[in-house]
C-alpha cells in the first residue's frame, strides 16, 4: 500500500510559480510511475504530467508543455515544478503511483489533492 499526501499548492498571481510536491509513505516510490492529474470546478480531472519509474521518460499535456517539470527524487517524493503560472491552471492538483507510466487517469494509488489558484 502506498500513501501519498501533496503539498506545495496556494495562491500566486498570473505568471508567478509554484513547485508541488507529492510524498509517499507505505512503499518507496523507487519502482513506481508517477502522474500528476488536476480537477478544475465543474470540469473531469485530466492528465498534467508523468514519469517513469527510472525517471528516464517524463509525459506532459500540451496545455502545460514548456511550463511544467515533473521529476521525482530516488527515495519517496515526486515533484511537479509550474512556471509561468495562468488562470486556467487554478485546479485541484492530484499525484498518483502505478507501477506502469499511464496518461489515463488508472492509477493505483492517489493523493488528496492541493489546491492551486492562480489569481490574474
Amino acid at each position: 500500500q502506498v500513501q501519498l499526501v501533496e503539498s506545495g499548492g496556494g495562491l500566486v498571481q498570473a505568471g508567478g510559480s509554484l513547485r508541488l510536491s507529492c510524498a509517499a509513505s507505505g512503499r518507496t516510490l523507487r519502482r513506481y510511475a508517477m502522474g500528476w492529474f488536476r480537477q478544475a470546478p465543474g470540469k473531469e480531472r485530466e492528465f498534467v504530467a508523468a514519469i517513469n519509474w527510472s525517471a528516464t521518460s517524463t509525459v506532459y499535456a500540451d496545455s502545460v508543455k514548456g511550463r511544467f517539470t515533473i521529476s521525482k527524487d530516488n527515495k519517496n517524493t515526486v515533484y511537479l515544478q509550474m512556471n509561468t503560472l495562468k488562470p486556467e491552471d487554478t485546479a485541484i492538483y492530484y499525484c498518483a503511483a502505478d507501477g506502469t507510466l499511464k496518461l489515463d487517469d488508472g492509477y493505483d494509488y492517489w493523493g488528496q489533492g492541493t489546491q492551486v489558484t492562480v489569481s490574474s
